[in-house]
């Protein structure tokens, strides 16, 4: 008999923020994942892993601050949607904030490259599984 979810065993549930960047074209911006990390070469959205006593805004201005080297607040991140996904090893539970305003211009410091999408072309880039879902969300807001 086939195990059912609630029989199989719990893995870890890792949180992570992560954030459409809009700009003033409509467009998203898109990360790639550096060569040499897990899901190299593949395409996300930025964020990163919400620490222990942080919140998913809060983790998201660090993460913006760190791997791209812009600034935001957490006024200008609206919560859009989430992820919920099951990796081997763990279980990706992700919230996806929009974001229209912050300072400075995008960095590729922590990624491979940096690209600004239509929304009707960000399916058009391979991205994490956990992402994917993501995109056809974001297609229909925008």
């Amino acid at each position: 008999m086939p195990t059912t979810a609630a029989e199989a065993p719990a893995k870890p549930i890792i949180l992570v923020a992560a954030v459409a960047l809009i700009d003033a074209d409509g467009r998203v911006l898109l990360a790639q994942r550096p060569d040499g990390k897990a899901m190299g070469g593949l395409w996300e959205f930025p964020g990163g892993k919400v620490e222990a006593g942080e919140t998913p805004e809060a983790a998201l201005i660090r993460e913006l601050r760190e791997e791209l080297a812009i600034e935001t607040v957490s006024s200008c991140l609206a919560p859009l949607t989430f992820a919920s996904h099951g990796y081997d090893d763990f279980h990706l539970l992700m919230p996806l904030f929009a974001c229209r305003r912050w300072q400075g211009q995008p960095q590729a410091i922590e990624h491979q490259a940096l690209r600004w999408v239509r929304p009707m072309r960000l399916a058009d880039y391979p991205m994490p599984p956990a992402d994917v879902p993501l995109v056809a969300m974001l297609r229909d807001l925008l």
